[in-house]
């Protein structure tokens, strides 16, 4: 199937980086220029660029930024100071994997080429961050293909968090296979989680969905178990920030409820993601760092507090659904079943 994307979310221009910047979006659909890796860190850090592919994107761009403002030094040098960069860049957000795995990709690529002189390896690493960016098109595209054949006829499928291509290089992971879904005939109706407490499934999945013309209803979060118990919900299908060699995997926190919902009503629950989303150094889920955002995105709506102030607020951005609650894990390689360890070692190799 060949589909023609409404929107592109990171373009490179030359010599600088155009977002969508989401944190504008449904109301306005504002394209912003990012000229340094500080502004690229920035974005990321304020999700103006969001959904793990896409922070590797433009993380690896950014790399690219702060590259040709150093010095056409020694390689030791440059390199050293390219890792500096690289360091601050993945700050941003240390959970979503594909940030630091693009980041280390460009470093990979220059030391490969260290006997070049250091313009040209300005070059190369660019090149290596397009390459980045091409990829992750085309893999996505194949995710929503090889997880067509897990829909059945007339599926209700629900989603949470964005997984779309505001979240990727382009169609997106859970949303790329929704999307070769539609295309086929093959779905109902996406139930769309709103996503607390940033609303990114009310303020972008649905905006995406809209875009593609695909039926769709939103639905709070609460509300899911219910669905599931009225037997709307044929499946649910999520993307990943992070998955474990064993398949624990780290997404969007309230994606975990989700899951123990799901096999609580005898509900398939898949995980769509890239390979590069799969960290084989991290054993368990345990040991996957989670991000901890400001507390305003809690008290607050929009710029209406909504709880009293000096309360004790947790948020964190994820959490980890354990591998024996999801049914499969698509990636561009196919689809992973349990044993999740043994046949990501069978993926890598």
């Amino acid at each position: 199937m060949n589909f023609t994307a409404p929107f592109q979310s990171i373009t490179w221009n030359q010599n600088h980086l155009t977002i969508i910047d989401q944190t504008f979006l449904p109301e306005r659909e504002v394209y912003i220029d990012l000229n340094t890796s500080g502004q690229v860190w920035e974005a990321i850090k304020k999700l103006r660029v969001r959904g793990a592919p896409a922070i590797g994107i433009a993380g690896a761009y950014g790399l690219c930024l702060g590259m040709e403002q150093l010095p056409d030094s020694s390689f030791q040098s440059f390199y050293r100071e390219s890792e500096r960069i690289a360091e601050y860049l993945n700050s941003s957000r240390p959970t979503a994997v594909n940030l630091s795995w693009a980041l280390n990709r460009i470093l990979t690529s220059i030391f490969a080429e260290k006997d070049r002189p250091v313009t040209q390896l300005k070059k190369v690493a660019l090149e290596t961050a397009i390459t980045i960016h091409d990829e992750d098109r085309r893999l996505c595209k194949t995710i929503g293909e090889n997880g067509l054949d897990l829909v059945s006829d007339n599926a209700q499928i629900l989603t949470h968090c964005n997984t779309g291509g505001l979240a990727t290089g382009e169609y997106g992971t859970a949303f790329s296979v929704i999307l070769h879904a539609h295309q086929a005939g093959k779905l109902k109706k996406v139930w769309v989680d709103e996503t607390r407490p940033l609303l990114q499934g009310a303020r972008l999945t649905t905006w995406e969905l809209q875009k593609a013309e695909i039926p769709f209803t939103l639905n709070i979060d609460s509300a899911a178990a219910f669905l599931m118990q009225q037997g709307k919900v044929d499946m649910v299908i999520t993307g990943a920030d992070r998955i474990t060699r064993n398949g624990d995997t780290a997404n969007k926190i309230g994606t975990y409820h989700l899951a123990v919902l799901a096999n609580a009503h005898n509900i398939p629950f898949y995980v769509a993601a890239p390979y590069s989303t799969i960290d084989m150094e991290l054993a368990t889920g345990k040991e996957i760092v989670i991000e901890e955002r400001d507390e305003d995105e809690v008290t607050h709506f929009g710029n209406k507090r909504t709880a009293p102030k000096k309360v004790d607020v947790y948020n964190p951005a994820f959490d980890i659904t354990p591998h024996k609650l999801i049914t499969a894990i698509i990636t561009e390689k196919g689809i992973v079943r349990p044993d999740y360890e043994k046949n990501f070692k069978s993926l890598f190799s």
